[in-house]
């Protein structure tokens, strides 16, 4: 039933949106974004914070009156920078994390924009690197892991932001193309062309992006460290073929492909890989 509704809420909410798109095309513009980057879930409380994060120093990083969350886990002078995404927070690396400990490393986990316990409403790949180049400067990670956005955006970071601290990084469940996944937001709304040229101005107006050159393929074709990418074949969330497309374009990546693990990417056997990644020389 509760997917039901959410199916003909989408609905509604698109049909209004394509309305607006020919009588009031700026407030389509601005109510088409709203939907597309204010993330529904990913919130946590201080009260009620999960045991993972309890375990770890928080601290607060003030940015352009945003502020961030970060959490540390004190170890060896080696350092891993975790990087969660849409939807989720720093507690996502639950099961990821022990095996960080069991290599005696520094873990440092952050809470992307409008997530976990960080500010705003908002969330955006480029706000998202801007607040990675502070961390970086900052704690001087030498490795770096991202899941689905935050894979994204990690490309987007070494991209932009290009760090020579930065000796691995790890991407796993990864969109690669903005155009895709505007293409499956209005899949999902069912909106019409004119909204979607209407997005497209807005990211280049606000953020001086063009879609069509805005692709974790075209990043990855320009990152020089050591890569790993992992994507899972039965993917629902993000396709496997954005994996295949980053792996392909980057000049110096193992590709590892999964089968059954969705887009979670939990899995013992891939922790070990990625640890070998890391750590095993």
């Amino acid at each position: 039933m509760q997917k039901l509704i959410t199916f003909f809420l989408s609905k509604s909410i698109g049909l209004y949106i394509n309305i607006l798109s020919y009588i009031a095309p700026q407030k389509a513009s601005r109510l088409a974004y709203k939907f597309f980057s204010e993330p529904r879930d990913g919130r946590l409380s201080k009260e009620s914070l999960p045991d993972i994060l309890k375990e770890a120093e928080a601290e607060i990083i003030t940015h352009d009156n945003f502020i961030f969350q970060t959490y540390v886990w004190k170890g060896n002078h080696t350092k891993v920078l975790l990087v969660h995404g849409w939807e989720s927070n720093a507690s996502r690396w639950e099961l990821f994390i022990p095996y960080l400990k069991k290599a005696g490393c520094t873990i440092i986990a952050v809470d992307a924009p409008a997530h976990g316990l960080s500010s705003g409403h908002e969330f955006s790949v480029p706000r998202y690197s801007e607040f990675l180049d502070i961390v970086v400067k900052k704690l001087e990670p030498q490795y770096m892991v991202g899941h689905s956005m935050g894979g994204a955006t990690a490309l987007h970071y070494q991209f932009y932001y290009p760090n020579d601290n930065i000796e691995k990084m790890v991407i796993l469940g990864a969109p690669s193309d903005l155009n895709t996944l505007l293409k499956n937001y209005a899949g999902m709304l069912s909106l019409n062309l004119n909204v979607i040229q209407l997005l497209k101005k807005h990211f280049f107006k606000h953020f001086r992006i063009k879609t069509d050159e805005f692709s974790g393929s075209i990043f990855a074709s320009q990152i020089k460290v050591k890569g790993f990418v992992a994507h899972d074949v039965k993917d629902e969330v993000v396709s496997f073929k954005e994996g295949k497309k980053i792996a392909e374009a980057w000049p110096n990546v193992e590709f590892v492909v999964t089968k059954g693990l969705g887009h979670s990417m939990h899995d013992d056997e891939l922790y070990k890989k990625i640890y070998t990644f890391l750590f095993e020389k």
